[in-house]
């Protein structure tokens, strides 16, 4: 059977304004489960670098139910951080066999 990791998905928030009236955001770390880390297809590589001027370290599958937003979300994994990019691609739970509906593509940083 195949199983997913843990990753830290880093989940900002707006937590108020400063005083000229620009947003102060507060991030809070939540672990997500079972989430499969892939390696990416060379077609991917080659889009992303295409398409964004970024360069795909992993795809992750992400499990069905999961209600966090993944758009430009920074998450941690392997004690590595990494970016999400490119949007958030997304089946339809009873045509997608398996627990997982969501992929998203990440990059390292630094």
């Amino acid at each position: 059977m195949i199983r997913g990791i843990t990753i830290t998905l880093h989940v900002k928030q707006q937590a108020g304004k400063d005083a000229f009236g620009t947003p102060v955001w507060e991030e809070t770390l939540t672990p997500v489960k079972n989430v499969l880390v892939g390696e990416p297809s060379t077609e991917d590589i080659v889009n992303s670098q295409q398409l964004y001027g970024k360069r795909v370290a992993y795809v992750l599958a992400i499990p069905k139910g999961d209600t966090n937003s993944w758009e430009d979300a920074a998450v941690e994994i392997w004690g590595k951080q990494y970016r999400t990019f490119g949007g958030v691609i997304q089946g339809i739970d009873d045509l997608v066999p398996g627990p997982w509906n969501q992929k998203v593509k990440v990059e390292r940083i630094e």
